[in-house]
C-alpha cells in the first residue's frame, strides 16, 4: 500500500540526499538532474558517472553536455552569479563506466561512494536501434549487473530505480502488463558482423532490435541477482519532449516519430511505414521524470522487493498516429518551411504512408528497385560513366528501407500497455500535484493531453528548435 503523497512530501524526500545517476548525459537523464536541483537546492549530492579519461574532462562533459544545455537556463536565472557555485557544491562527477565492474572506480573512491549513496539511479543505455551486440549487451546486460552488485556494497541505500523500456516487451499484441520479464523467457520461440548478429538474435527471439532485446535481457539479469532492497523499474514508452518543465518542447536526439517530422521538413522523406489508425504510445520527458521521483518517494524502504511501472498513454489517452499526420500537416502549412535552394518557401508535398510491410516492400521494388538495377546496368554498359549518381541513389535507397524497417515494430505496434500500477501511484498523489507556492508540479498523467495541441503548440516546434542542426 502506498502512502498518500503531496508535492511537498516529494520535494522534502531529496533534502540531503545523495543520489548516484548514470546516464546523465542522455535525454532524461539531464531532465532528472535539473529537476531534482531545481525543486530541492538542498540535495546533499549528485554523483554523476560520466565516461571520460580524466577528472578535468569529466567536469568538461558535464559543463558542455549537462548544465550548458537550454534546459538548465531556468536553474542559471534562479540562482544568478551563484549558480556556478551551486553547480560544483552539489554535482560531483565521478569518471567511469558501468560496463565495468565498480565502475572502473578505486577502492578509495568506491569506499567512500557507497558509505554516501541513498539512491541509485540507472539511466546508462545504448538507445541505437542497430547498434553492435556485443557493445549493447556491455551496457545495458552487463552494467546492470554491475550497478546491482555496487547497490549490494550500500549500507545506507534506500531503493535502486532502473530506467527501462515499454517495448522490452516484443512484438505482442493486445493489453501487455507490468510484470517482470523472466530469464530465459522469449517472445517467439553462420558468421555475421556484430550489428547483424544483434539484429539477428533480437528478431529470432521476439524483439525487434537489439536495444528493446538487451534492455529485456538487464531486466532478467536483475531478476536473477538477489538484492534486499527496493528495486523500481521504470518503463516509458517512447519519450518525446517536455510537456511544461522546464521548457516545453526541449528535447535532445530523433526519436522514432521524429524522423518524420524532420523528413517533412526538409521534404527528404516522401513515404513512411506506419498504420495512421494504431496507438502511437507517447509520453513526454519531464511526465517520465515525475514519475521516476514520485516512485522514488513511494518505494523508499519498501519492502516489496521489485515493482515495474508502464509510464506510458495508450491505455490513459490512446492517440492514433493520424493525430501526428494531422498536426504535421497544420504545423507545416501554418510555417512553410525554408527548403529550396535560396532559402525560399516551397509547395509541400504530401507523404504516402504504407500499413503493411508487404505493400511497402512492392512499392519500394517497383518505385525504386526496378530503376535503379535499370541504372545499374546502364552504368555497367557506359564503364561507370554513372557510378556516382547509382552509389548516391542506391544509398539513399539503403537509408530509406533501413529507418522505415527498424521503425516498423512501433508504427505497426498493436500492443496496449497496462499501467494499473502507475494509476495507483497516481491515486497516492493528491488530485493538485502542484506545491504550495505554484513553483513545481510532479504530474504524470497523460489522460489530460490534448494530443493534437501538443504536438502542434510544444513537439513539432521543439524538434525543429532543439534538434535540427
Amino acid at each position: 500500500m502506498i502512502g498518500e503523497m503531496d508535492a511537498d512530501s516529494v520535494v522534502g524526500y531529496f533534502r540531503g540526499k545523495s543520489i548516484l545517476i548514470t546516464g546523465s548525459t542522455g535525454f532524461l537523464g539531464k531532465v532528472l538532474v535539473e529537476k531534482i536541483l531545481r525543486v530541492q537546492p538542498d540535495v546533499k549530492k549528485l554523483y554523476l558517472l560520466i565516461r571520460a579519461p580524466d577528472a578535468e574532462s569529466a567536469k568538461l562533459r558535464i559543463q558542455t553536455e549537462i548544465i550548458g544545455r537550454e534546459i538548465f537556463h531556468v536553474l542559471k536565472e534562479k540562482h544568478g552569479v551563484r549558480f556556478n557555485n551551486f553547480i560544483e557544491e552539489k554535482i560531483c562527477p565521478l569518471v567511469g563506466d558501468i560496463i565495468y565492474e565498480n565502475f572502473g572506480l578505486d577502492s578509495a573512491q568506491l569506499g567512500e561512494l557507497s558509505k554516501d549513496v541513498d539512491v541509485i539511479v540507472n539511466g546508462a543505455a545504448t538507445t541505437n536501434f542497430f547498434e553492435r551486440y556485443d557493445v549493447a549487451f556491455d551496457v545495458n546486460v552487463l552494467g546492470v549487473k554491475h550497478i546491482c552488485a555496487f547497490a549490494t556494497k550500500c549500507p545506507k541505500l534506500k531503493m535502486l530505480l532502473h530506467v527501462s523500456t515499454a517495448y522490452v516487451a516484443g512484438e505482442q499484441e493486445g493489453i501487455i502488463p507490468e510484470k517482470p520479464i523472466l530469464m530465459g523467457e522469449t517472445i517467439k520461440a553462420g558468421r555475421k558482423t556484430m550489428k547483424e548478429l544483434g539484429l539477428k538474435r533480437a528478431r529470432h527471439f521476439g524483439w525487434p532490435n537489439t536495444y528493446v532485446f538487451t534492455k529485456a535481457m538487464g531486466e532478467m539479469m536483475m531478476g536473477l541477482l538477489p538484492m534486499d532492497f527496493p528495486v523500481v523499474i521504470i518503463r516509458p514508452s517512447i519519450i518525446t519532449s517536455a510537456l511544461k518543465e522546464p521548457l516545453p518542447g526541449w528535447m535532445e536526439g530523433i526519436k522514432t516519430i521524429d524522423s518524420v517530422v524532420i523528413g517533412y521538413a526538409k521534404q527528404t522523406l516522401p513515404f513512411f511505414l506506419v498504420d495512421l489508425d494504431l496507438i502511437m504510445d507517447v509520453i513526454p520527458g519531464d511526465m517520465v521524470v515525475n514519475a521516476m521521483m514520485v516512485a522514488m518517494v513511494a518505494h523508499s524502504e519498501d519492502q516489496q522487493v521489485q515493482i515495474i511501472y508502464h509510464v506510458t498513454s495508450s491505455l490513459r489517452n490512446p492517440a492514433p498516429y493520424a493525430i501526428l499526420w494531422k498536426s504535421l500537416f497544420r504545423y507545416f502549412s501554418d510555417n512553410p518551411p525554408c527548403t529550396g535552394r535560396n532559402g525560399e518557401h516551397v509547395r509541400l508535398k504530401k507523404m504516402r504512408f504504407f500499413s503493411s510491410i508487404m505493400w511497402f516492400r512492392l512499392y519500394m521494388a517497383f518505385k525504386y528497385m526496378l530503376p535503379l538495377e535499370m541504372l545499374r546496368l546502364v552504368n555497367i554498359a557506359l564503364c561507370g560513366v554513372f557510378s556516382r549518381v547509382y552509389n548516391e541513389l542506391s544509398r539513399k535507397f539503403r537509408f530509406m528501407m533501413q529507418l522505415s524497417e527498424l521503425y516498423a515494430p512501433y508504427t505497426l505496434f498493436k500492443g496496449c500497455f497496462d499501467d494499473m500500477n502507475l494509476d495507483k501511484l497516481r491515486m497516492a498523489m493528491k488530485k493538485d500535484n502542484q506545491n504550495n507556492n505554484g513553483a513545481y508540479y510532479f504530474d504524470f498523467d497523460p489522460k489530460y493531453i490534448d494530443w493534437e495541441d501538443y504536438f502542434y503548440s510544444v513537439h513539432i516546434p521543439g524538434v525543429l528548435k532543439y534538434t535540427r542542426d
